[in-house]
């Protein structure tokens, strides 16, 4: 973490090598004041009171920070959420150097994305967090709609996809404390306005973009906006317990049902299967091919069909 905060602090131009020298030899809890403050300070391509500006929210978003270049908006959501930040803030980066999704693989975020973290605070037992993740797909198609996109789908678990392409990925990662969760850190890239011919070759030809897909530039402060307003709305239905809701909603949305899939779990041998659907819990239903039925709780599910 002193790494990220030291870029953060450089990419800012307003310290000298001395001083950054110097800060290395700083408790790192004291840093959490610093990059509160930079990370109000005004950025070059978002807006901040453009996203603020007619939020409709009660908590998320109440608290934002936005930088200019961060190595990872989870890393610095971790780091705030141990340093007293409220339920619902809000991290954004409008690049990041050293992002990772899931299971380690490198989140490329090029200028002209949307990627930003949520520090949330629920009182779920650790069964819920998949779910986390899946009412957040939900959140994002449901913004996607209001911006004139009407066939996104989500991939089990965290991708959201236009036209068979991944446009939205999602990291949770839980911080927990003598078995209880603290917070929740939800990590969301949405691949905005950018040429994909900037990313890894093996990116490019699986990806799309919203102006892509749109045939114009899209405003991001905007799309922020909205999305955590969706996510406000899905988030209170989590806190009532209105998994079912969740779960229709994101059924309705599915890419990966009635497709056939290579599962690839943690520790275990691959196989191919059928989706049949997704469980109360949140785990993807396989029907393998000798009839047996599986549920993927964790891992990648590749689709073949």
């Amino acid at each position: 973490m002193q790494n990220e905060i030291i870029n953060i602090l450089k990419k800012e131009e307003k310290f000298s090598d001395k001083t950054i020298e110097e800060i290395r030899e700083v408790e790192l809890n004291d840093f959490s004041d610093i990059i509160k403050e930079v990370g109000k300070q005004e950025t070059e391509y978002l807006n901040r009171n453009e996203i603020l500006d007619g939020l409709n929210t009660k908590t998320i978003g109440k608290e934002l920070y936005l930088f200019k270049e961060v190595m990872s908006t989870n890393t610095v959501a971790k780091f705030l959420s141990e340093n007293d930040v409220n339920n619902g803030t809000v991290i954004i980066s409008e690049k990041q150097s050293g992002a990772k999704g899931r299971l380690g693989k490198s989140w490329e975020s090029p200028l002209g994305g949307i990627w930003l973290s949520l520090v949330v605070k629920p009182n779920v037992d650790h069964s819920k967090i998949p779910m986390i993740t899946l009412a957040t797909g939900v959140a994002v198609v449901k913004t996607l709609e209001r911006i004139g996109i009407e066939n996104a789908e989500i991939k089990w678990p965290n991708d959201v996809m236009i036209n068979d392409k991944k446009v939205c990925g999602i990291l949770t990662e839980a911080i927990t404390k003598f078995n209880s969760i603290e917070s929740v850190i939800i990590g969301v890239g949405i691949d905005a306005n950018f040429d994909v011919n900037v990313l890894s070759k093996e990116l490019q030809e699986g990806t799309t973009t919203l102006d892509i897909e749109l045939g114009h530039r899209v405003n991001e402060n905007e799309i922020i906006r909205f999305f955590l307003e969706e996510f406000e709305r899905i988030g209170i239905l989590f806190e009532e317990g209105g998994f079912e809701r969740i779960l229709k909603e994101w059924r309705k949305y599915s890419y990966s049902i009635g497709k056939i899939v290579e599962v690839r779990e943690p520790f275990s041998k691959s196989y191919d299967g059928y989706v049949l659907g997704i469980s109360r819990e949140g785990a993807l239903v396989v029907e393998k091919i000798d009839g047996t039925l599986e549920k993927v709780i964790s891992g990648e599910c590749i689709i073949k069909n």
